[in-house]
């Protein structure tokens, strides 16, 4: 497929908030199939696969395009939102342009605020440009600092927030708070100690007033996290807010190691 004008001239829509979770919009289930079809696929087997993921039995009255495309479209529109993005990841799979196909997803996601991105074939959770950025900046300079073990807790924060049909916003929590756990054991020298006192015990580690901000978050990880009582669920919106928290600090962190 050729680039587009706005691609080959470098233009790029502006992306909008993100206001899109645990849904998928009736403009992203029309979407998905021309998308599919700009993309190499076959109107037979954009039902293909829809019929697949949805456990259905394609109509043999339909054999047209047309009418396939309609059957197909008609399945999307009835699915639960999260079925959707399965069978976006089944189409990636099945494509024999998967980077093209890729792309035009995620610039529907941004330009449309649904908090998913396409990446490596996994529809993952995406947050604000800048979120995106602090994450990607951790990840490397953890695995610069060869902290192995605090990358791969932040990365399964990151997916405790993509889990469908429902994000595991405790177990994001959990996660994120043992990124940073582990940063400040390796930047304070102590190997025994949990974070809330590791930072009462060296608050030198990181500057006046953090050291009150990480104690504080220690604590609603502990209270909202770890020993979550009845009816006090953390919000998604909270949970994202600490992994982009962990992640900054600890990447603070990391840098002094390197």
């Amino acid at each position: 497929m050729n680039p587009s004008f706005s691609k080959r001239n470098g233009y790029k829509s502006e992306e909008r908030e993100i206001t899109v979770h645990e849904d998928a919009p009736q403009e992203l289930r029309e979407f998905i199939i021309s998308a599919a079809q700009h993309t190499g696929h076959g109107a037979t087997q954009v039902r293909a696969v829809i019929c697949a993921v949805l456990r259905k039995i394609p109509d043999s009255n339909n054999w047209s395009a047309q009418p396939v495309l309609r059957e197909a479209q008609e399945l999307l529109e009835e699915c639960p939102w999260f079925k959707v993005y399965d069978v976006i990841e089944r189409l990636y799979s099945t494509s024999d342009e998967k980077t093209a196909f890729a792309e035009e997803v995620n610039e529907f996601f941004a330009a449309h605020g649904i908090g998913y991105k396409l990446e490596s074939g996994r529809i993952l959770f995406r947050g604000a440009e800048g979120f995106e950025k602090t994450l990607r900046s951790t990840a490397a300079i953890l695995a610069a600092a060869g902290l192995s073990t605090a990358k791969k807790e932040i990365h399964e924060a990151i997916n405790d927030l993509s889990r469908q049909p429902e994000a595991d916003i405790t177990g994001a929590i959990q996660h994120a708070l043992a990124c940073l756990e582990c940063v400040a054991r390796e930047a304070s020298g102590d190997a025994k100690n949990t974070l809330g006192a590791l930072i009462k015990k060296h608050p030198g580690i990181v500057p006046s007033p953090l050291d009150i901000v990480i104690d504080k978050a220690w604590g609603f990880s502990s209270e909202q996290g770890r020993h979550l009582r009845e009816g006090r669920e953390p919000a998604f919106e909270e949970a994202e807010l600490l992994v982009g928290l962990s992640a900054s600090i600890s990447t603070y962190l990391a840098r002094k190691l390197t």
